[in-house]
């Protein structure tokens, strides 16, 4: 594996490892050890971590392990796999080399091992750097300002993924059942089954033979034949450059307690505690509900300047729709009220689809450029949107509204309404968001959470049954 990075201070670390005095090295070898009995791992054999995809929360997930367990080379092997060919353009490389020559760390790190030339001549224009090429060097094209530690990239999914035991889903939700089968041809020889965390956001709709959504969890299942209880989600209200710095955070992993439960420990760092869940669907579903709401905030922040006002009452309506589709979701819905309204929070404060909305409605970005945004990655809010639509206008689906009359779900959410407007049919500009927010007619977002309290709300066909409960 690569080499570890050059120690900046007493107190620092040598690639994100913590080095004190208290055994916390051999607490990490530990848990390392308690998973390989469960993988059944003798010695000599080392436990195979891969990464497939490589965005900001992809590659900070293999740099959090990497810079915890790479260390333990004869009992972990942990890779990452990237596309090839992604050229970084001449504004990326003369940005990157700002960043290089800003950390001391990751500049002398750079030339102990003679990489330092490549990033001088790719800011002059002399060379073209690429994507997987930066990424060995720990620089991810979607979060440049944050190096990482080095990285052991392949670019051959075949060679990445043959032989993994624990593969770390980092594609966005749009790409994850494409790549995944064309992962199933190179599974068909293998004895054992290989362990998958889905780090993925977003939901597609199933409308026949009834209406469904489908995750990202289900999409691998399908694609792959690997069974739902060997593969799980794990999510949180976190932002990705933040938690590679060491901000507290948590996170949350879901899925059949034989592999959550001991992956949770395994994961769990002093700056990064994970939880575990049973109920992993939902909460997927959760996690891609608020990028949803996310955009539209954007937009709200943008075309009001920031006003405070305007963004609360753009807040309380989009929760109570939130609120209202976890009703139809979830038998107890208040369960997850906590991570939801956590991740909503985080990622108004500072995701990707925030940004996306601001951007939009600034005039800065225009949906030609489409879903997929240099230097942020996917902006899965967009494909969540139209899922979201499409799944909630279904009239089998109905519910009752103030009036006691049943209607399509998607009528008791105009937020939803007017964002598949603006972003998938373009029938409105961004505008329309605040005169749906200041619309006469408008419910009260009161009735409309009285309204998921008060009937007959729940609909199980719409995800699949919990194969786990807690």
């Amino acid at each position: 594996m690569v080499g570890t990075a050059e120690r900046v201070n007493s107190n620092a670390y040598t690639n994100g490892l913590a080095l004190n005095s208290n055994g916390a090295n051999g607490a990490t070898e530990e848990k390392l050890d308690e998973l390989r009995q469960i993988f059944g791992k003798s010695e000599g054999d080392p436990l195979r971590i891969v990464g497939v995809g490589a965005g900001a929360w992809g590659s900070v997930f293999t740099a959090l392990l990497q810079d915890a367990y790479g260390h333990l080379r004869d009992k972990v092997l942990i890779r990452i796999w990237r596309r090839p060919g992604r050229a970084v353009d001449r504004p990326t490389a003369e940005h990157l080399f700002e960043v290089i020559n800003s950390r001391e760390d990751v500049l002398r790190r750079l030339i102990r091992r003679c990489a330092y030339l490549k990033y001088v001549e790719g800011r002059l224009g002399d060379r073209i750097l690429y994507a997987d090429e930066i990424l060995k060097d720990g620089f991810c094209l979607n979060m440049i300002d944050t190096p990482l530690c080095p990285l052991k990239v392949v670019t051959n999914l075949q060679e990445a993924v043959w032989d993994a035991d624990i593969v770390i889903n980092g594609l966005p939700s749009t790409e994850t059942r494409e790549v995944f089968e064309e992962i199933s041809r190179y599974w068909k020889e293998r004895i054992t089954v290989p362990v998958i965390i889905s780090l993925a956001k977003g939901i597609e709709a199933e409308l026949k033979p009834e209406p469904r959504i489908l995750t990202p969890t289900q999409m691998i299942s399908r694609a792959t034949g690997i069974p739902m209880e060997s593969i799980l989600y794990l999510g949180g209200p976190n932002i990705a450059s933040e938690i590679y710095n060491k901000e507290y955070a948590n996170a949350r992993i879901c899925g059949s307690e034989k592999w959550r439960k001991p992956l949770a420990k395994f994961l769990r760092q002093p700056h990064f505690i994970v939880w575990d869940n049973g109920d992993l669907v939902t909460h997927e579903v959760m996690g891609g509900l608020k990028n949803v709401y996310a955009i539209g905030a954007g937009m709200v922040a943008a075309l009001t300047n920031e006003s405070a006002t305007s963004k609360s009452v753009y807040f309380a309506h989009c929760t109570s729709e939130m609120i209202l589709i976890t009703h139809l979701l979830a038998e107890e819905p208040e369960k997850l009220a906590g991570p939801l309204l956590a991740d909503t929070y985080v990622t108004l404060l500072k995701g990707r689809n925030a940004w996306y909305g601001q951007k939009l409605a600034k005039g800065e970005l225009s949906l030609d450029m489409g879903d997929s945004i240099k230097g942020k990655g996917m902006i899965q809010g967009v494909s969540a949107v139209k899922a979201f639509f499409e799944l909630l206008s279904q009239f089998s689906l109905s519910v009752l509204d103030t009036e006691k009359k049943p209607v399509a779900p998607v009528e008791l959410c105009p937020i939803l309404k007017t964002l598949y407007k603006i972003l998938i049919v373009r029938e409105v500009s961004s505008e329309a968001i605040l005169q749906t927010l200041r619309d006469e007619t408008m419910t009260d977002p009161r009735d409309r959470i009285e309204i998921a309290q008060t009937h007959a709300f729940y609909r199980p066909t719409i995800l699949s049954p919990r194969l786990w409960t807690d």
